[in-house]
């Protein structure tokens, strides 16, 4: 038998797809309660918009923990980073965001996001140096000095921007909905939902389609065998981490813009959902967490919508069902 027909032979993986269709069976059961066509689209299109947002954000997080086996608390400082920084940019070029140019609002709007996710990811260096590092392979103790961090992290984030809320206005191009008959969806929505997709299919390749991704997969399999062959894995990792921080920043900046505002407590308010999403997914899955926080983003909207009370625990009880079903999430990680 030649090498190609004895890994022909090999039994493959059946993918599952019940655990991706979860979000639509949600929408399923959901329309006929929300009653008009027209409501329904917009809370979908809003929930699909909502969860890009959260998964750009919760995604920094599953890479830092499937990548490193780091459980890392201070992710929401990132996340509150990155809103402070877009704040710093736009405020500055409000006549871009101003002005009736497709153009200059773009160029404002790129220029915040990608500020946003390099001044995150440079201070996640410093981060995962003074913090992380002392602390790998020791899980209690990641927890309690991410925490640690966390705390500092906030205080100076008040103390450099003060208590206050911070205002953002859209820039111009994005202000407004599209509307089809009855149905309206929000302009910046469905910029959101382009650059989720774009997180989330560069992750992928990154991940599946190169050799970093090949390395860093590797060394957290057996570092031992990967250092042998001549490769650095502090410094791959090093750079997962600051990836995973410069999403947290990017994900805080779209979510600041979406909200209007900036202030330090964003990030421990999406810490929380973060968690959240990447139990739900799967501990350490990316394809696990971009499901996940479609699912949980649908599952808030329509609750809000229907019974407003009980949307302020959807997203417990969405985990709590999820675990029932799937005790290790909708796609586990081997190992996990």
């Amino acid at each position: 038998m030649s090498a190609l027909d004895a890994g022909a032979a090999l039994p493959r993986r059946r993918a599952e797809v019940l655990p991706a269709l979860t979000p639509v069976l949600v929408a399923l059961v959901a329309a006929p309660f929300v009653g008009s066509l027209s409501t329904f689209l917009t809370l979908t299109a809003a929930g699909i918009a909502m969860g890009m947002m959260i998964f750009t954000m919760a995604s920094g997080l599953t890479l830092v923990f499937g990548m490193m086996d780091v459980l890392n608390f201070g992710h929401g400082a990132f996340i509150a980073l990155g809103a402070y920084v877009a704040a710093l940019v736009l405020m500055p070029l409000a006549s871009w965001s101003s002005a009736d140019s497709v153009a200059l609002n773009l160029a404002v709007f790129v220029l915040a996001v990608i500020a946003a996710a390099l001044v995150s990811g440079a201070l996640g260096f410093l981060f995962e140096r003074l913090i992380v590092k002392p602390v790998y392979g020791q899980h209690l103790r990641q927890i309690l000095a991410t925490i640690g961090g966390s705390i500092i992290a906030e205080q100076l984030l008040f103390v450099l921007f003060g208590p206050d809320q911070i205002p953002l206005g859209l820039p111009r191009t994005f202000e407004g909905s599209f509307v089809f008959g009855e149905t309206a969806i929000e302009k910046y929505r469905v910029l959101a939902t382009v650059v989720g997709l774009m997180v989330f299919a560069g992750e992928i390749m990154i991940l599946n389609r190169t050799k970093i991704g090949l390395l860093v997969r590797a060394g957290v399999e057996n570092r031992e065998m990967v250092e042998a062959l001549g490769y650095r894995i502090d410094r791959l990792f090093i750079g997962v981490f600051m990836a995973g921080s410069a999403l947290a920043g990017l994900g805080g900046a779209m979510m600041a813009l979406y909200r209007g505002q900036a202030h330090a407590a964003i990030g421990g308010e999406f810490l929380v959902l973060c968690f959240i999403v990447i139990i739900i997914g799967g501990l350490g899955s990316v394809g696990g967490s971009f499901v996940a926080s479609i699912l949980v983003a649908l599952i808030a909207n329509y609750a809000g919508f229907l019974a407003p009370k009980l949307a302020l625990v959807s997203n417990i009880l969405a985990m709590v069902a999820v675990l029932l079903w799937r005790p290790r999430g909708l796609y586990p990680v081997s190992g996990r």
